[in-house]
């Protein structure tokens, strides 16, 4: 297995000490194929994945198809209403056996119709009758594992990883009132082939020191010196995540802000005074407002580019408003506003960091979530070389 060089090791030492003191991860992190390969194996190999929303499979049989780090993936709700997820590579040949979503009790693969259960059973192999020991038991799908959390389906490649949960546990007391599990998102849509590195759009969402600065004047009500970031964080945690406070009750992001949307009815005053933006690596950016939350699954697609899906969540009551598809409209062009910054952004940091002089720089103190980032990789970096 690919294994990162003593020098990136190293590295890491400045990078995980307190924010006073630390500098910036290695560049070289963010733009190397070896690198990369580490992370497959290290991170996306072995951690917990967010997929998507369990209310995008709401029935039983339904189905969709992800892919991850090249791996096409099933997530299925079965006839006991029990989410499954395996392998959608077929164990004959290795033809996808099935792309996008549907609703189906069984999945045939097209090339030569083996056919296989919802638990990725091997269900029927036309014409195997002649080849010696062969048990169809031998060559299902291989299967995943798969915990629900907050509404969201996470899928692990290692059957035997720990729960998920009680790592997030930091971060939970958070969406307590959100009631993530019952509220509604709309639909998700993807942003493919993006420029930049997968680590690179992890720190900028959870970036507050450029907050009211690369967001000038459309997030003045949000600014940079409002940025809090709760303790206690420790190694065994998942969840990276700063609080953002608001100048006045209810702030929203667009060009009013103020809140569209119908806001959560359970939140208390505090909650309606801020924002939270959480890292679950390797995949899921989460955020919370007052009328809304919103969420980025990130899926690399090469050292330095990256697929994006990304979806809204609201409170059932706002979709019964007459007028949800107009506000909808209203409230993604503020969105898109700091979308275009921050892509503009982004992108050209990636470019810098292919630079010679690409910098190991030094973090302000709104910048601690970073620390705790990097952190998390390192505690999985270094395991590769064990």
């Amino acid at each position: 297995m690919t294994k990162l060089n003593d020098d990136l090791l190293t590295s890491l030492d400045d990078s995980v000490a307190d924010v006073a003191n630390a500098r910036t991860l290695h560049p070289d992190l963010y733009v190397s194929p070896e690198v990369l390969q580490v992370e497959k194996e290290q991170l996306f190999m072995r951690e917990w994945l967010a997929v998507g929303r369990a209310e995008r499979i709401p029935n039983a049989g339904d189905w969709f198809t992800v892919d991850i780090m090249e791996e096409p993936i099933i997530v299925v709700r079965d006839k006991e209403g029990v989410v499954r997820s395996m392998s959608a590579v077929c164990q004959h040949r290795a033809m996808q056996v099935c792309e996008g979503e549907g609703n189906s009790s069984t999945f045939k693969c097209p090339y030569h119709h083996w056919i296989y259960g919802q638990d990725g059973r091997l269900l029927g192999s036309p014409a195997m009758e002649r080849t010696d020991d062969f048990d169809k038991a031998d060559f299902g799908l291989p299967p995943l594992a798969v915990e629900e959390w907050q509404g969201f389906i996470f899928v692990n490649f290692d059957l035997d990883a720990a729960p998920l949960a009680p790592t997030l546990e930091r971060y939970t007391p958070f969406l307590t009132n959100f009631d993530l599990v019952n509220a509604v998102c709309p639909g998700t849509f993807t942003l493919e082939n993006l420029p930049w590195n997968w680590k690179v759009m992890f720190e900028n969402f959870n970036d507050g020191y450029h907050a009211n600065r690369l967001h000038q004047f459309v997030q003045d009500f949000c600014p940079s010196d409002m940025s809090g970031f709760p303790v206690p964080w420790d190694d065994d945690s998942n969840v990276v995540f700063r609080t953002a406070g608001y100048t006045h009750i209810d702030g929203g992001f667009n060009a009013t802000h103020r809140v569209i949307m119908e806001v959560f009815p359970d939140l208390t005053e505090e909650e309606r005074m801020r924002s939270t933006f959480a890292l679950i690596p390797p995949v899921l950016c989460l955020g919370t407002a007052p009328d809304q939350c919103f969420f980025f699954l990130i899926r690399p697609t090469g050292p330095e580019t990256i697929d994006v899906e990304i979806g809204y969540i609201f409170h059932p009551s706002a979709l019964d408003d007459p007028l949800f598809n107009e506000k909808l409209t209203l409230s993604d062009a503020g969105v898109q506003v700091f979308v275009e910054q921050d892509q503009d952004a982004t992108t050209k940091v990636q470019k810098g960091l292919r630079s010679r002089y690409a910098p190991r720089g030094r973090y302000s103190w709104q910048e601690e979530s970073h620390v705790q980032f990097n952190r998390w990789l390192a505690k999985r970096y270094r395991s590769a070389t064990k």
